[in-house]
């Protein structure tokens, strides 16, 4: 890893623990800051570096093969997981949802809130460009294949047990509903169709867009190191360890060889791809896990175990990358 690449992993982390002290000393008071920070963050700078990006992208040079080497790749991790959980939970000793919810932890990146600043720190606008097409696709496809899979469980589970069955339009509208309205997967579309139907952005506009996207990279990095600071770690470091492995080990490494040896994958792309393979497990697994009431302990000291660790692998795997012919 060359001097420069790991600078720019140590100054993110050095805003991390900053942000951890301000969260240790109660700089921002006790009322929940993180959760504050977080909703500032989500609705409304996010939101305004997405659409601004997506407004700005041509269609005509999307990266169609640099997706297809993440997406496979990640789709077919998770039915694996979800296989082999569903497996081992055949005597129901966990909850119907839990192959599910370990399924998300496994393959369901924190491609915001630590994807965004560090693909921008590494890779410049050229790689932030290919991540932010990532981003468009990833909650969407997702969580709804993944709310698809544990809604049939659990209407298999009502079935089993002599309740009435669940309409697969009401799964389809539900999953669709709670997919598209949604901060992350909202501004992308909005800033898709401006870029098919409307010239480009106004000068101000984008200057107001900028600016405010300017913000997204120190206060989510500052956002991380509060959070754990404010929650911390708590239950299941059984499965959490279990789930970090297969987020930052497995997955990036699954990426690599489809992508690269598979698919003929090279150069920036690759990178991009593995680093967001690699990225620790993301918010939205958690809020899964606590809209079907389980594994909520697990899925939440995976997400700070995996965020921990990912200071060890994240330099680990730009060494492999860099030795990848």
């Amino acid at each position: 890893m060359s001097t420069f690449v790991f600078l720019k992993l140590l100054a993110i982390f050095i805003v991390v623990a900053i942000g951890w002290v301000a969260g240790r000393l109660r700089w921002l008071g006790d009322n929940d800051p993180a959760r504050t920070l977080s909703n500032a963050a989500f609705y409304i700078f996010i939101p305004a570096l997405l659409f601004r990006t997506t407004a700005r992208v041509e269609f005509a040079s999307l990266p169609w093969g640099t997706l297809a080497a993440f997406f496979v790749p990640v789709l077919l991790l998770l039915a694996v997981v979800y296989a082999w959980q569903r497996s081992a939970n055949r005597k129901g000793r966990l909850p119907a949802a839990a192959p599910s919810v370990r399924a998300i932890s496994a393959t369901f990146g924190n491609t915001l809130q630590i994807g965004v600043p560090v693909v921008t720190a590494l890779f410049g606008e050229a790689g932030l460009a290919i991540h932010i097409t990532i981003i468009s696709l990833h909650a969407l496809i997702l969580l709804t294949v993944l709310t698809a899979l544990v809604e049939l469980d659990l209407a298999r589970e009502r079935r089993e047990l002599g309740h009435a069955r669940t309409r697969l339009w009401q799964t389809v509208a539900r999953t669709a509903k709670n997919t598209i309205i949604h901060p992350v997967v909202l501004p992308v579309l909005a800033g898709l169709v401006w870029n098919a139907l409307f010239p480009p952005l106004p000068a101000l506009i984008d200057e107001t867009l900028l600016a405010m996207s300017q913000a997204v990279v120190p206060l989510c990095l500052v956002l991380i190191g509060m959070s754990l600071a404010y929650y911390g770690v708590r239950g299941g470091a059984g499965g959490a360890v279990l789930v970090s492995l297969l987020k930052l080990i497995v997955l990036p490494a699954v990426v690599l060889a489809i992508g690269h040896w598979g698919m003929g994958l090279d150069g920036l792309p690759l990178a991009v791809v593995v680093i967001a393979a690699a990225l620790p497990v993301g918010s939205n697994a958690l809020i899964f896990s606590q809209r079907y009431e389980t594994l909520e302990g697990e899925t939440t000291t995976a997400i700070v175990l995996s965020t921990l660790a990912f200071v060890l692998t994240a330099p680990m795997w730009l060494a492999v990358l860099s030795q990848v012919r």
